[in-house]
């Protein structure tokens, strides 16, 4: 029964999410186990292509089913910026912290602050490839709130709720998020495969 998988992600953050959101009994391994992998440039031009781009990289030099993820912010206001550039909105070097200042500081002003998340998932193998998205709308409040999360979560506040995703608990989040929504077709589609 094949029951591993490897992501293709260094970010300890998102690494805990996919391990909260992954069906029972898979054994979920990323390039953290793999430092002898060097990290996989995301030159695609959508999210889609940087998600396949890191999978199927990852999938040649390992042999494995691999799994990877490209999402991002998207701003209506912005042109739909940050985008797959979301990681480094502020510069390639950039923190976090600096992305959500930019973005604020972007926003100052604009009436129009509704932005969603995107997450696209691409699962490839020897005879897969496969892939899965999803998107949560909301809008960007005018300050952080919330210490829970990564990224852009402090400011980011889903539709039909008051509170940003670093006010809610993981469980919370995990619920409603963008990636959860892309793992849930994700999942229908791992059953089968490992039949868990």
């Amino acid at each position: 029964m094949i029951n591993k998988l490897l992501l293709a992600s260094r970010n300890l953050h998102k690494i805990q999410e996919f391990k909260e959101i992954l069906p029972a009994g898979i054994d979920l391994k990323s390039l953290v186990d793999f430092p002898q992998i060097s990290d996989i440039e995301e030159t695609g031009d959508s999210f889609q292509e940087n998600a396949f781009l890191k999978a199927s990289t990852l999938h040649e030099y390992t042999k494995r089913l691999c799994i990877a993820d490209d999402s991002g912010l998207c701003v209506h206001a912005l042109h739909r910026a940050p985008g797959i550039y979301s990681a480094r909105y502020a510069g390639n070097k950039a923190t976090d912290a600096q992305n959500r200042l930019k973005l604020l500081n972007d926003l100052l002003g604009v009436e129009d602050r509704r932005a969603y998340f995107i997450c696209c998932i691409a699962l490839v193998g020897d005879n897969t490839e496969a892939y899965f998205q999803g998107i949560i709308n909301g809008h960007i409040s005018n300050d952080e709130r919330g210490k829970k999360g990564f990224g852009y979560d402090s400011i980011f506040i889903p539709e039909g709720q008051n509170i940003t995703f670093a006010e809610m608990e993981p469980i919370e989040k995990n619920a409603i998020s963008h990636r959860s929504r892309a793992f849930k077709d994700l999942k229908s589609y791992l059953d089968l495969l490992f039949k868990v």
